[in-house]
């Protein structure tokens, strides 16, 4: 069983695969040369599931930060006899720079540790464990390092100094003095080429530099948000960026597979695809974080993805590969216990099976985000647009497993309908780009029909608020969305009522909002931070800056030491619960940073409210 605390977890990409690195120098979480690949290091999910360590040896303190405007991360560790500094990061590709971010990443893990004060010595303990632990290699030594044999792939381990093999583990104990530096590096390579270790320390050392540079000119590159939180809204556009699978654009939902959403529980989702569901949030969060060729990628992902499917009549899918795979069918993985016996693991998920009519809303939601005023769509994506709208405008009154893919019966939830209502406005806003003028009267009518069902069917006097689905009284943080995407004012008082209510009865004593009130599955699942932060935009739109400052500082307090959100939050300690990191949550954070900044420019405020 791994009991390790997630939020203990740092992450490490290269804009297509993703590690995480435990606070004392262990990488429990790898995927290569993709984010979905199969993990050769998954002690994450099991003890037994490989891992790679450097620590030094004896009793130390140990803090880490990542290099200012890179995601290279540095840990450093006291000892009673001396200091090390142990940097990690996966590489980017040679002199790699700006914009083509990950475009050349040679998919391998540098770790270099350095003895600065005194004498320490390091332990390095190197298991590997390919495809989830089903494999246990053959290592080898090999000039330079160790090969790990057994599987589609061969492990080369590229180390300075001679490591013991015993079984399918190998162990080093070296003594550092002052200055002295060691570097290793591991990449994978397919069974059939035959390679030798070949990164020398001078390679490593200049990949390394590569890539602390490569992250420092894409961040120069994406300063354009100014205002409160500033540098967290820095870190969280580079978040997005990690979690970017950069030969497609496509936008991982987060890094890992099955973190559950409670301790103990079976809610244990694969998130390592892309979900249209996130794509027109995560556009404006690019927009604000002066991501724009990303934003605009990832909407070309988008487009090229869904192609076709509207042509044969079925629905259009909710999530995608990130190179555009549509069959994500899930399998279970039952030899892994899970996150402290949180099973069952699975890869792939059977949540693209699922109806969503809210995907036709954020789909149109994201082309109108990225269309310049003015301008003309080419025709094939002009054609699939119009078919998502008139989808919509078609289907809107069927049910559906709504926002929170509940593997339930069917229902009217009030969020799908909202995005079907979005899904109208804005074809009729970009009508003339659409080339679609005929159909407007249509997109109108049904337009006008889906809010007229909300306003008398997702209203509920006895709860004082819009409510989860249709003729219910169960409250929903989706609900928030209304005044987000503008389907009424933030000043009418049935928003200011929903606003209200989901106060008192989903906000816990932390401050932190809950998705929905439990039920026999979910009763104690955590808070989600994501709602957290749309109730603090919420809060903004509706003039309750300093509400909304004080929701906001309570969502971002549950980021851990290195800055990185997980999805939810546990109501009792705390402690980061779900997928991690979670894309969502940081989009939640730059979105409402900026929604409170622009609020707080037109009403600034008067003391405490």
């Amino acid at each position: 069983m791994s009991n390790r605390p997630i939020g203990d977890h740092a992450l490490l990409s290269d804009c297509r695969s993703a590690a995480l690195v435990t606070s004392d120098g262990s990488v429990d979480w790898l995927c290569l040369p993709r984010f979905d690949s199969p993990a050769i290091f998954a002690r994450l999910l099991d003890e037994d599931a490989g891992h790679w360590s450097i620590c030094p040896t004896g009793p130390l303190d140990t803090s880490r930060r990542y290099l200012k405007d890179t995601l290279v991360l540095e840990t450093v560790f006291r000892t009673p006899g001396g200091t090390a500094v142990l940097r990690d990061a996966l590489a980017l590709g040679r002199r790699e720079r700006g914009h083509a971010l990950g475009t050349a990443s040679p998919g391998t893990l540098l770790r270099q540790i350095t003895c600065t004060e005194g004498r320490v010595d390091i332990e390095v303990a190197y298991a590997p464990r390919p495809e989830f632990g089903l494999v246990h290699p053959l290592l080898s030594a090999v000039r330079g390092g160790l090969a790990a044999y057994g599987g589609a792939h061969v492990l080369l381990l590229s180390s300075p100094v001679d490591l013991r093999a015993s079984g399918s583990t190998a162990h080093g104990r070296i003594p550092l003095s002052a200055g002295h530096r060691l570097g290793f590096a591991l990449h994978v390579v397919p069974a059939w080429e035959r390679q030798s270790v070949g990164w020398r320390p001078g390679r490593i050392r200049h990949r390394m530099a590569d890539t602390v540079e490569g992250w420092r000119s894409w961040s120069k590159l994406h300063r354009g948000y100014v205002g409160p939180w500033q540098d967290e809204v820095g870190h969280s556009g580079r978040v997005l960026r990690a979690l970017t699978f950069a030969p497609t654009g496509a936008i991982v939902a987060a890094a890992t597979t099955s973190l559950p959403e409670k301790a103990g529980g079976m809610r244990n989702w694969d998130y390592r695809y892309t979900w249209v569901r996130d794509a027109s949030f995560t556009l404006q969060a690019l927009a604000t974080a002066a991501c724009e060729k990303e934003k605009n990628r990832f909407f070309d992902f988008l487009a090229r993805a869904a192609a076709t499917q509207l042509d044969r009549g079925v629905d259009l899918q909710i999530m995608y590969g990130i190179g555009g795979e549509r069959d994500l069918s899930e399998r279970l993985l039952p030899h892994l216990t899970g996150w402290r016996n949180s099973g069952p693991v699975r890869i792939g998920n059977d949540a693209w099976r699922q109806r969503q009519l809210d995907v036709y809303g954020e789909l149109l939601d994201a082309a109108h985000e990225c269309l310049p005023p003015g301008e003309r769509l080419d025709p094939p994506t002009s054609a699939f647009l119009v078919q998502a709208a008139d989808t919509a405008a078609r289907r809107w009154t069927e049910p559906d497993q709504g926002i929170w893919e509940r593997r339930g019966p069917s229902r009217h939830f009030l969020h799908s309908k909202l995005m079907c209502w979005v899904a109208l406005d804005r074809a009729i806003s970009m009508a003339s780009a659409l080339q679609a003028h005929e159909r407007v009267p249509h997109w109108r009518h049904e337009r006008d029909n889906v809010r007229q069902a909300i306003e008398e069917r997702g209203w509920s006097p006895r709860t004082g608020a819009f409510t989860q689905a249709f003729d219910s009284d169960e409250l929903d943080a989706s609900a928030l969305m209304l005044p987000i995407v503008g389907f009424l004012p933030p000043q009418d008082p049935r928003v200011q009522s929903t606003v209200l209510a989901i106060a008192t009865q989903l906000t816990d004593r932390n401050g932190l909002v809950r998705r929905y009130l439990g039920d026999e599955i979910d009763e104690a699942e955590g808070a989600f931070l994501l709602c957290t932060f749309w109730f603090a935009h919420a809060l903004a739109l509706t003039g309750h800056v300093v509400r909304a400052r004080q929701v906001f500082q309570a969502a971002l307090a549950h980021a851990n030491d290195v800055g990185l959100l997980a999805e939810e939050a546990d109501p009792a300690t705390g402690e980061a619960l779900g997928n991690y990191p979670q894309a969502f949550s940081h989009i939640g954070l730059i979105n409402a940073a900026r929604a409170i900044r622009d609020a707080g420019q037109q009403h600034p405020p008067q003391g405490a409210e």
